[in-house]
């Protein structure tokens, strides 16, 4: 070895490292006083008006404005007092208790000596004492000065303000409202009560009790009370329009939830009411116009409530139904809910507009799949959509079995997933304008050897992609306005997650956007004002600002005009071409569905052909049709609402019915006013099983026909 080799010695390795604080990624230890602000604010011993800043910020105004009324309220006391003392002396001096019992057993004339003596000895005490009480007061002012004397009248003034201390109630001396009082000026705890008590909400001897003082919240006053025991929250939402009326407001500026969850019971409500009409301002415009992106994952800003709470609108995992009558805001809604996903480049968009106008053609720069018109062959090409859709998802199913529990845990589409350009599953959402239009078309389609018209495979084919598209990515939003059970066939209806009423005619419209009974329980669309352009009633599939525990909420939409809206779409544009995202329509691409008939005919199990059913009878028929798909979601159907709608008479139509084989029965159901009354009727229960009778051939006349002796 030379000494070359003998200089060159093996050097230790060199690692490549940083030098990292390990104190930056510690957390930060509270300070003393931190620790005891967060002790003071969960302590359950601590009153919440002390806990809560909005809460002591008002107890203490209210203790400033009692500070400054405190003498006139003493001294008003004080005359109340003298006044209360003076009657009830003179009734002790005048045996007023003895004569009256005197007088009630007609022994008057036999007593009258003995109630007159006893007069005189009252007033000699009187006397007796008044004179002690002037030569008591001459000696002390004589020894002691005046001094005593100011005590003394001291000591009578705070008895007087005792005896004369107004509470509330009717005349001022029964409480009528529990519990921390406050001195608002806008809402006389006794105008509440009174209020509760003309609404019938509750009894005339009842009481209401107050959980959280009123507050300032927004533009109105916030206020929390309990019911007596048995009174329920939900009678005092469905009333509504009552408790308005009795507190001289419009219902629009009335908002009653019952409070849930640990903070509330059955029996608990709070209330908001506005100082003027909430939805009497201009419109707000949407707040995307001022984002560079939206997360589709994210709820899209949807509107305001009466408390000037943003409301988001959540997409993903679910589906929602617009409704409404004309130029009531229903396509701007849809627009809202648009937005959001247009703004996420690696969403992707189907958009049918069957009002054929130019409000959704904007979204033609991001649509992977673009049309407006109303003729039959954009009917059919809408049908070809959803059958590509309906393939689309069980390709999904199929790749997310096949991934392993860290990218899918669940069979549900992740944002992972749909971010991810080979596996090409990005959330997909169907915008329909004028759904009615697809669901009322009557040209005929042959389907596996089955004939059926196309609105029917349209709606079948919306109500399997509603059922099982949510968990692969599929969004589905319809608009319409023509909400009725003819048009929207009630099992679409029943798997549509979100639903968004505008004004319609009636209370049947709005509970076929809404649900069942949702009349009943406060929240019809039909009382919105024609004037609230945009408001409608929301009843989410998810969380919202209003708390989960809402069924429903008021919303007024934001307003997004057409040049924002194309602003939007080119920006979803622009983004897309950025991200390479960019295909189908809005790319210039139009390759043809891939359809695949048998696969979406097994999905929805239409490849067994229907056997002919034989006709029903009059008026059996006729009750069926006017029903539709009504028979399979109402419980009862009134007789007077049957009549009405067939022009039966009524007496020939019972008779009718029952050589049928359905029987009248008498149940109490709400009305259109919210209050309940018992009507005569039919079961639908009933009404199926007399169809299926007459069909199966176990119909009433069954042995009559069968020529046996």
């Amino acid at each position: 070895m030379n000494a070359t080799e003998r200089a060159v010695e093996k050097a230790e390795p060199v690692y490549d490292a940083e030098l990292v604080d390990d104190t930056l990624h510690q957390p930060r230890r509270r300070t003393r006083w931190e620790r005891l602000v967060r002790r003071w604010q969960r302590s359950p011993r601590v009153p919440r008006v002390l806990r809560d800043r909005a809460q002591a910020r008002q107890a203490s105004k209210d203790l400033v404005v009692a500070t400054l009324k405190l003498p006139w309220r003493y001294l008003g006391a004080v005359v109340r007092g003298v006044v209360l003392a003076a009657r009830g002396w003179r009734r002790w001096v005048t045996v007023r208790d003895y004569r009256e019992a005197a007088e009630l057993q007609e022994k008057f004339a036999d007593k009258f000596i003995e109630i007159r003596e006893l007069t005189l000895f009252r007033w000699r005490v009187t006397v007796a004492l008044a004179s002690i009480a002037l030569v008591a007061g001459v000696v002390l002012v004589v020894l002691w000065g005046y001094r005593p004397l100011w005590i003394a009248a001291g000591v009578i003034s705070a008895t007087f303000a005792i005896l004369g201390r107004r509470k509330d109630g009717s005349p001022g001396r029964k409480p009528t409202l529990a519990g921390p009082r406050t001195l608002t000026w806008t809402m006389d705890p006794q105008v509440l009560v009174d209020a509760f008590r003309d609404a019938k909400l509750i009894g005339k001897d009842e009481v209401l009790r107050l959980v959280e003082r009123a507050t300032r919240v927004g533009d109105g006053w916030a206020v929390t009370v309990d019911l007596p025991a048995t009174r329920k929250a939900a009678d005092v939402v469905k009333n509504r329009e009552a408790l308005a009326s009795a507190l001289a407001v419009d219902e629009v500026q009335l908002i009653v939830e019952r409070v849930r969850g640990n903070r509330g019971h059955a029996g608990r409500v709070a209330m908001w009411v506005a100082d003027e009409d909430p939805y009497s301002s201009p419109p707000l415009p949407t707040p995307l116009l001022g984002v560079e992106q939206w997360d589709a994952w994210q709820p899209v800003p949807f509107g305001r409530d009466a408390r000037n709470r943003r409301i988001d609108l959540p997409l993903v995992w679910t589906s929602l139904l617009v409704g409404a009558i004309p130029r009531q805001g229903k396509t701007f809604a849809a627009r809202l809910a648009a937005a959001g996903l247009i703004l996420d480049a690696w969403t992707r968009l189907y958009v049918a507009d069957f009002k054929a106008g130019k409000d959704w053609d904007a979204a033609g720069q991001v649509a992977y799949r673009f049309m407006s018109g109303d003729e039959p062959e954009h009917v059919l090409a809408l049908k070809d959509w959803l059958v590509e859709l309906v393939g689309e998802v069980q390709g999904r199913y199929r790749r997310m079995r096949d991934l392993d529990d860290i990218v899918c845990p669940e069979s549900k589409i992740t944002p992972a997933i749909s971010r991810d350009t080979n596996l090409n599953m990005p959330i997909t959402a169907i915008f329909i304008d004028e759904v009615q239009v697809p669901l009322e078309d009557r040209t005929p389609v042959d389907i596996q050897g089955k004939k059926l018209t196309a609105g029917e495979y349209i709606g079948e084919l919306l109500t399997w992609l509603a059922k099982k598209g949510p968990a692969a990515g599929i969004v589905l939003v319809l608009a319409t306005q023509r909400p009725d059970s003819k048009t929207i066939p009630s099992g679409l209806r029943a798997v549509l997650g979100s639903r968004f009423a505008l004004r319609v005619m009636d209370w049947r419209d709005s509970n076929i956007v809404l649900g069942e009974q949702m009349n009943t329980r406060g929240y019809d669309s039909s009382r919105l004002l024609p004037s609230h352009k945009g408001v409608g009633i929301l009843r989410p599939d998810g969380d919202t600002a209003a708390g989960d525990d809402s069924l429903a909420i008021t919303v007024r939409t934001y307003y997004m005009p057409n040049e924002d809206w194309r602003t939007i779409c080119e920006q979803g544009r622009g983004l897309r071409e950025a991200a390479g995202t960019l295909s189908g329509h809005a790319a210039g691409q139009m390759p043809p569905p891939q359809l695949d008939q048998a696969a979406a005919a097994r999905a929805l199990g239409a490849a067994a052909p229907r056997e002919t059913a034989e006709p029903l009878p009059e008026p059996l028929a006729s009750v069926v049709d006017y029903l539709g798909d009504d028979l399979d979601e109402r419980e009862f159907v009134p007789t007077a609402e049957l009549t009405e709608a067939l022009g039966i008479e009524p007496t020939a139509f019972g008779r009718q019915m029952g050589d049928l084989g359905c029987r009248p029965d008498r149940r109490r159901i709400p009305g259109a006013d919210g209050m309940t009354r018992q009507v005569r009727g039919y079961a639908t229960a009933d009404l199926r099983s007399a169809i299926d009778a007459w069909r199966g051939g176990n119909r009433p006349d069954a042995d009559a026909d069968s020529g046996d002796p």
